[in-house]
């Protein structure tokens, strides 16, 4: 299920000035891409909510529209995940600890998490696609009682690229949720599933009349 225009929570508008945020910490996921903890140095935006995303503005490089990552359930710091691809992205992901970026938004409509209350939940997830469901994650697990099944179903390129790994073996293991990770290629160190994303889907034992699908990722694997 895509962020729908008719999500029962009514929007908040993005802001046209960017507001200045410090990179309070960063960790690395991949070779290319990294998660940045952002926290307001003056004043704070609009409240995020899950599958919303803003544009991140790196002084002299310019701005891009980046996905929210971190969980929302909470106070806390503004989590961004980003891949280096470009000139821009590149210069946010060099940014170290202290220095500043301007930060627009919420932008989009959220996912409608809310409709799914009594349903089985399943987030699929290729590659960076995983970053913006991740809130949703979290959601489910700070409203458990709300919903019924959590099924995980992700995937990376290869073993390297897999997103936020310690915490995917965390999540292995609860006994409230079930997580399934393969990758696309591997060597003979990888022990694990080889396949892209949407071949755990038949592995996850779910009833799709009773369950909501929350997707994100490259256009093959919506295809």
């Amino acid at each position: 299920m895509a962020p729908s225009r008719a999500a029962e929570r009514k929007q908040t508008s993005g802001v046209m000035v960017p507001a200045w945020f410090r990179v309070a910490s960063k960790h690395q996921e991949t070779a290319d891409t990294w998660s940045l903890a952002l926290e307001p140095v003056g004043d704070e935006l609009a409240p995020f909510f899950p599958g919303q995303f803003a544009m991140l503005y790196a002084f002299g490089a310019g701005e891009v529209p980046i996905g929210v990552s971190g969980d929302l359930t909470r106070p806390g710091p503004l989590v961004c995940t980003v891949h280096a691809v470009g000139a821009v992205s590149r210069a946010i992901c060099g940014l170290p600890e202290g220095d500043q970026l301007g930060v627009r938004g919420p932008f989009g409509t959220s996912w409608p998490i809310e409709q799914a209350h009594g349903r089985d939940i399943v987030v699929v997830g290729g590659g960076i696609g995983l970053a913006p469901l991740r809130p949703i994650i979290y959601h489910v697990l700070a409203h458990r009682e709300r919903y019924g099944k959590l099924l995980i179903l992700c995937s990376g390129r290869s073993p390297a690229e897999l997103l936020y790994v310690e915490e995917l073996e965390d999540w292995r293991g609860r006994l409230d949720m079930d997580v399934k990770v393969t990758v696309d290629t591997a060597g003979p160190d990888w022990h694990g599933l080889v396949g892209i994303v949407t071949t755990l889907i038949a592995r996850a034992g779910f009833d799709p009349a009773r369950a909501t699908a929350f997707v994100c990722g490259p256009e093959i694997m919506m295809r």
